[in-house]
């Protein structure tokens, strides 16, 4: 198994990931078609490059676990019939029911699906911070991607997780022990990871980034972010990672375009305070180590203005 996962790696690191690639199964909502990463666990890989109706908002991943007792799938999806497009492709793997939708957080494209799934009656768990999320947001995330996605946002009702957790939800299903974690700040409220520790495989969520620069918002706390990697996220020690954008990886991709690029920036911004610097030069701060990530255009300089914002005061 590990020579093949070793194989996908290499090959997807090979292609690269980039804005600027065209959808990848035309036939489908979906970017690109659901891959099998280990035996049981797939990723429909979302593109690297902000929402748009191009891509259908499917710009995160998409993940499911054919447990052989019922199927659980990671991220609502971030339309009624993105999540029915994942469905199908489901449904065409394996005769087993959907029991389970987890939402990874309280993000338009982790939670905007979640009512094709509560039709149907599947259970959708959150943590209890993305549920917040909805609950305060909900209204402008919808109407936002009903904006770019058209008549694509057909069907799609806003509907929150049914439960919710604080610390961590562990279901025990056919073959697999799948553990929802939360872990601690991170990217945005509510982040959570799926460990499937006898897999040695983590579900990383937005804690983790490697193909696309990572996006500070505005409550983005990055030095909670490094506490959490490191007290909690690396600990796991996992052999493999499926982030929550771009392809399937290991701890040493993610490690150095998370941890290090917060770091760094970090490192480069204090330096500039230190100096006396203000916000509009800070904005300016070398980050072209990462020039070659995707989204490095659109989120740079935002990047570090924020960090410049936070830090200020810490």
């Amino acid at each position: 198994m590990r020579g093949l996962v070793a194989f996908f790696i290499a090959a997807a690191t090979a292609a690269g990931a980039s804005e600027d690639i065209a959808d990848q199964y035309p036939g489908s909502l979906l970017y690109s078609k659901p891959v099998e990463f280990i035996p049981g666990v797939f990723s429909a890989i979302g593109a690297t490059a902000p929402p748009t109706y191009e891509n259908a908002g499917h710009n995160n991943n998409l993940s499911f676990i054919v447990t052989g007792d019922g199927v659980v799938v990671i991220n609502g999806g971030a339309s009624y019939g993105l999540a029915q497009a994942l469905h199908d492709e489901i449904k065409a793997i394996t005769d087993q029911p959907v029991k389970l939708v987890f939402n990874e957080n309280g993000q338009g494209h982790a939670i905007l699906g979640n009512n094709y799934w509560t039709d149907l009656g599947v259970p959708v768990v959150a943590h209890v911070d993305a549920a917040h999320e909805v609950e305060e947001y909900g209204g402008s995330i919808l109407s936002n991607m009903q904006r770019y996605n058209r008549d694509r946002a057909e069907g799609t009702v806003l509907q929150g997780p049914t439960e919710t957790f604080e610390d961590d939800y562990t279901v025990e299903m056919g073959d697999f022990r799948i553990e929802a974690r939360y872990l601690g700040p991170a990217h945005s409220p509510g982040d959570i990871v799926i460990w499937l520790a006898e897999q040695e495989l983590v579900i990383a969520g937005d804690m983790a980034f490697h193909e696309r620069m990572l996006p500070i918002f505005e409550d983005t706390d990055t030095a909670a972010w490094l506490e959490t990697w490191d007290a909690a996220f690396e600990p796991l020690q996992a052999t493999y990672v499926i982030p929550g954008h771009g392809h399937p990886t290991n701890m040493d991709q993610v490690r150095r375009y998370t941890k290090d690029y917060l770091i760094d920036l970090r490192t480069s911004v204090g330096a500039h305070l230190d100096a006396g610097g203000g916000l509009a030069e800070a904005y300016y701060v070398d980050q072209s180590a990462y020039r070659h990530l995707d989204t490095f255009e659109e989120l740079a300089t935002k990047n570090a203005g924020r960090v410049f914002e936070q830090m200020e005061f810490e």
